[in-house]
């Protein structure tokens, strides 16, 4: 009987929110969907528990892990930031779950792919900052979701181009110099976190992707949405592809809006 290689088991970071007398733990369907097809993974679902002590380490059960994007910003105190501005939302659950595994898996050298939040959530796990509100910056432009349009599925479509680092480990993997892509985010890349380089950038100068220096394992953020609108195009999954043949691998790609 020919022998079967067993498919990695992928945590899926979940969302904590306050309905009514029960929280919630939330996933959207098109992060498990990513999970099964192009990465070819078992998805599992990680709750974000509030007040948990000690938090488990999901490190220990999972072989890889996908940061999904939220409605959600990382709360300013987990990089020494200002206050956040009136209204801005927080999941202080997924923080103190997330930010702790993120860095047990860059530890053990666990595959990571974050989407939208999931590179500030990076960024911030190895001691970067973050701009909270890219829109107030000067010469910066909105790089928040279309609010001008009746059909949600068009917030994904492309927005603007990025120049992607030659010789980087995102042009590697993709073969791409410059490509445009969606854009659903209101916080951004400030401070670059240890160990970490830039892969690509907007016109506007913003960070679009980042990586890890070293390259025993693998570490790729980027800020844009890959797994949205399915069918996934060439180059969104260029990328979900290489992280579902790497093992000793870590991708983040970060997202705001789920």
């Amino acid at each position: 009987m020919e022998k079967r290689e067993k498919p990695p088991v992928i945590g899926i970071s979940a969302c904590r929110s306050e309905e009514g007398i029960h929280p919630f733990n939330r996933v959207s369907e098109k992060y498990i969907l990513a999970v099964l097809e192009p990465i070819g993974g078992i998805p599992v679902i990680i709750p974000a528990i509030q007040d948990t002590n000690p938090e488990p380490d999901y490190s220990h059960c999972i072989d890889g892990l996908l940061l999904t994007g939220s409605p959600s910003n990382v709360r300013p105190l987990e990089y020494g930031g200002k206050p956040s501005a009136e209204g801005t939302k927080h999941d202080a659950a997924r923080d103190n779950t997330m930010i702790p595994l993120i860095r047990a898996c860059l530890q053990k050298k666990i595959p990571v792919l974050g989407l939208c939040l999931g590179i500030q959530e990076l960024n911030v796990a190895c001691g970067g900052t973050l701009h909270q509100r890219i829109f107030d910056l000067e010469n910066r432009f909105d790089h928040r979701m279309r609010r001008d349009v009746d059909d949600h599925t068009k917030c994904y479509r492309p927005a603007h181009n990025i120049t992607i680092s030659d010789g980087g480990l995102l042009n590697k993997i993709t073969g791409e110099e410059e490509v445009n892509v969606n854009s659903l985010h209101a916080q951004g890349i400030d401070k670059i976190g240890n160990g970490l380089v830039v892969e690509a950038v907007a016109p506007d100068g913003i960070i679009e992707a980042l990586s890890l220096k070293s390259r025993d394992q693998f570490a790729l953020g980027v800020q844009w949405h890959p797994e949205w609108p399915r069918p996934i195009n060439s180059f969104y999954e260029k990328i979900f592809k290489y992280f579902s043949k790497k093992n000793d691998y870590i991708i983040a790609v970060s997202y705001t809006h789920l």
